[in-house]
């Protein structure tokens, strides 16, 4: 990746750096630096899915006549009580790595900006140090929008929710990502074996925190079984996270080097349920007080709005919020991001929608392989 900047090359020492501290523990230590690897890896490999989150399946229809102003379109709606600019997340990258707390403010202050809401990396370096805590504290960067925190659903059988909510108190944030990577822990030679119980664990927090959790994948999306057991105990706020985007077994893969979990990274590179099958499937099964964020292969205020009409209620983005940043720092990620504003705003007009509202009604026609994915599993896109 090339970086034109003098600042944008400071950046990307940061990032070269980012991979330890010298007077943690050794376990901090390694857990610091992997996601240092992580955040390297995704920066400057190839390390999408070959397949597609499915959006090109999803057509919306134009509308010639709308009858509408384009300062007239409302794109704001609700989140985790909070009211956003936009239908817009920052979704969770890592965290615990030194840069990451250089990225986790300049990000923070680029969804201030926006209006947008904003997910910190995982939190779990915190549960042994809390002194890393200022690698996440960024409140005061996004002193109006959402903020959450982040920790893997693996921790909750190690740690009490109380434990974990006080992650959120120590950084103020309005709720927790928690997140579920069975498929990106299996290709890690340090990685979790063991995932019986993470419902029941993560029914527990939920009480703990009165709801205020998002339940959320990493690349391998979310399928109707596992919508429906998170609709059983009472889950809101559910991340798809599909596939399509960034792959996290790719990343193991490429950070495992020649080991055996290289070569078993790479059968399941591609692994996962596509954004917008997620998407579709999840909203059917959750019924309509669920909030859906549809993530995985999301980079335009277009996919945005396909997500939007196929059951979404936020569009995240990740990787390209990455890249950006480090490419052109918080001015370069806000005017991205108002750029997909802009993108959104104009197929809300050309689809005749008013607000988002009026969006998740618009015509669609579902096509190709999307269309047989639902047809096979009797999932029906609209009423």
């Amino acid at each position: 990746m090339r970086l034109g900047t003098s600042r944008a090359n400071r950046r990307k020492v940061a990032l070269k750096k980012s991979g330890g501290t010298s007077g943690a523990a050794r376990r901090s230590r390694e857990t610091i630096a992997r996601k240092g690897d992580h955040l390297r890896i995704v920066a400057s490999k190839d390390v999408a899915h070959s397949g597609t989150a499915m959006l090109e399946h999803v057509f919306l229809l134009h509308q010639a006549l709308p009858e509408l102003n384009l300062d007239e379109i409302d794109l704001s709606t609700e989140f985790f009580g909070k009211r956003l600019a936009a239908p817009l997340m920052i979704t969770s990258m890592t965290g615990g790595a030194q840069f990451s707390q250089e990225m986790n403010r300049g990000l923070a202050e680029a969804a201030q900006s926006a209006g947008i809401a904003f997910a910190v990396g995982s939190q779990r370096v915190m549960l042994r140090h809390p002194e890393t805590a200022r690698h996440f504290a960024v409140r005061k960067q996004i002193p109006d929008g959402v903020l959450l925190g982040n920790i893997g659903a693996v921790q909750l059988d190690e740690y009490q929710p109380d434990v974990i909510a006080g992650l959120c108190e120590a950084i103020d944030a309005d709720g927790i990502c928690v997140h579920l990577n069975a498929a990106q822990e299996l290709i890690q030679s340090e990685g979790q074996r063991k995932f019986r119980g993470l419902t029941d664990n993560i029914a527990r927090l939920l009480d703990r925190m009165n709801g205020k959790v998002l339940v959320k994948e990493t690349g391998a999306g979310i399928s109707p079984e596992t919508a429906s057991r998170l609709k059983s105990i009472g889950v809101k706020y559910i991340d798809v996270s599909g596939s399509g985007g960034t792959s996290w077994t790719k990343v193991e893969a490429i950070r495992a080097g020649k080991s055996r979990a290289a070569r078993v990274g790479a059968t399941f590179a591609d692994w996962g349920v596509p954004t917008a099958f997620s998407v579709v499937s999840t909203r059917r099964i959750c019924g309509k007080d669920a909030t859906i964020v549809a993530s995985g292969g999301i980079s335009t205020g277009l996919d945005v709005a396909r997500s939007l009409a196929i059951g979404a209620d936020i569009g995240g983005i990740a990787r390209p919020m990455l890249l950006e940043f480090l490419q052109n720092g918080t001015a370069g990620a806000t005017e991205y991001l108002n750029t997909i504003k802009d993108e959104l705003r104009s197929a809300m007009l050309l689809t005749g929608a008013k607000d988002t509202a009026a969006l998740k009604t618009a015509p669609t026609f579902i096509t190709g392989a999307l269309r047989e994915w639902l047809l096979q599993t009797r999932t029906v896109s609209k009423d």
